[in-house]
């Protein structure tokens, strides 16, 4: 998305071409994190970020509406917040930084009137005891009770680098007890039957490995080909 010479330096508010529709946000609901993580070559996923809302078993699915900010100041959350729509995902670039809070208690009360899914955070949150008391998913890096300013500059619906990923405005997040993950809408029609098919391939290995009768070579050909003697 092109940056607009009417726009201040550091400040840009777009909107998103692309979303996924609801059916396909609710078959990635479905499917296990780590196995959509498997089929995007295993090298993609959120690093440090950690779950506050205090429930293992929720599952965040939603198009991303991405929010860049300068590390500690939340002016583009707040508009952000007022743009979204039911079920969206905020996925905010702060550059990791844990000096200031992103995000509080009195943005978890507006987040869960507009019924915004959840918040992706590549940086700090603060009222712990608020976001756990669930109605809003949330990941973020760490926490501080030291507030944010509210100043900018920042920009909202750009491509983000966020704890490792690269997040573009309508990019479907999932999100499960093993992490985050950022799956780009172009991708998403052609990797959903590959997931399924790698769910199904590892339930039928789980069912040897609980018989007892998982096939050997599966991992000594493996050995056998590098040159280890079995």
């Amino acid at each position: 998305m092109t940056l607009s010479a009417t726009w201040p330096a550091g400040y840009f508010i777009g909107q998103r071409d692309r979303l996924p529709d609801a059916d396909t946000i609710d078959a990635f609901r479905r499917l296990p994190v780590p196995n959509i993580g498997d089929c995007m070559g295993r090298s993609c996923g959120a690093l440090g970020l950690l779950p506050w809302h205090n429930d293992p078993a929720l599952v965040l699915c939603g198009p991303a509406l991405t929010v860049k900010v300068r590390p500690g100041d939340n002016l583009m959350i707040h508009k952000a917040i007022e743009m979204a729509q039911p079920g969206d995902v905020l996925v905010i670039d702060g550059a990791g930084d844990l000096t200031q809070a992103l995000v509080g208690g009195l943005m978890r009360t507006s987040a869960l009137t507009k019924k915004i899914a959840g918040f992706v955070i590549d940086g700090a949150i603060r009222d712990v005891n608020e976001w756990a008391e669930g109605g809003v998913a949330l990941w973020a890096r760490g926490n501080t009770l030291r507030g944010p300013s509210k100043e900018g500059p920042g920009e909202i619906n750009v491509t983000i680098q966020c704890a490792g990923l690269v997040v573009s405005p309508g990019d479907l997040i999932v999100a499960d007890a093993d992490g985050v993950i950022s799956i780009p809408v172009a991708q998403l029609a052609s990797l959903l039957p590959r997931v399924r098919e790698h769910e199904q391939r590892e339930a039928r290995i789980r069912e040897t490995n609980r018989q007892g009768s998982a096939d050997p070579e599966r991992f000594n050909a493996v050995l056998r080909a590098k040159g280890c003697p079995l």
